[in-house]
C-alpha cells in the first residue's frame, strides 16, 4: 500500500478549504533561489502557468501583490504608470515575510496576514489551469485561474516582459 503524503496544512491552504475552492496538492524538491523554473521541472509542469506571488512596495512602502507567469518578469516601470505610483520596487525579504506571514520562496497569495492590493497578468486567465504557492517552499496548489478572480479579486494589468 502507499504511503499517504502528508501536505502541509498552511494559512493558504485554510483559506482554500474555507473558501470551498477545489485544489490538488503538489510537493517538491524546493531549491534556494530556483523559483518557478525549479517547481516546473521538479514537477514536470510549463513555467508559464506556474504562477509566481511577488509581494513589492511602491515609493510609500506601501506592499502589494502581483501575481505573474513564471516565465515572465514584471515590468515595474510599467506597472507603477498602470496604478499610479511614481515607483514600485520588491520588498526585501523580512518585509514581505512581515506584510504576507509566509517565507519567500514560499508566499502565497492566499490568507495572507494582511490584506494587499492584488495585480494579476491578464492572460493567467487564458490558462486551463495553475500551479501557485500554497504557503510552504516546495508546495504549489493547482487550481482554475478563475478561482483567483473570485478569492482575490485581482485587478488585471499587463505587465510580463
Amino acid at each position: 500500500m502507499a504511503a499517504q503524503v502528508k501536505y502541509p496544512v498552511t494559512q493558504g491552504i485554510r483559506f482554500l478549504r474555507a473558501a470551498k475552492v477545489n485544489y490538488t496538492p503538489y510537493l517538491y524538491a524546493y531549491e534556494d533561489r530556483g523559483g518557478t523554473e525549479v517547481a516546473a521541472r521538479e514537477l514536470g509542469l510549463d513555467e508559464h502557468a506556474t504562477i509566481k506571488t511577488l509581494i513589492l512596495e511602491d515609493e510609500n512602502g506601501t506592499p502589494l501583490i502581483v501575481l505573474m507567469h513564471g516565465d515572465k518578469e514584471v515590468s515595474t516601470k510599467e506597472l507603477a504608470r498602470v496604478i499610479g505610483v511614481k515607483t514600485i520596487k520588491p520588498c526585501e525579504p523580512a518585509t514581505a515575510t512581515k506584510h504576507s506571514g509566509y517565507v519567500v520562496g514560499g508566499i502565497s497569495p492566499f490568507g495572507t496576514r494582511r490584506k494587499m492590493p492584488v495585480y494579476m497578468e491578464a492572460t493567467i486567465l487564458d490558462l486551463p489551469k495553475i500551479y501557485i504557492n500554497g504557503g510552504k517552499r516546495g508546495f504549489l496548489v493547482e487550481i482554475n485561474p478563475q478561482d483567483l478572480v473570485e478569492l482575490l479579486e485581482p485587478e488585471l494589468v499587463r505587465v510580463g516582459i
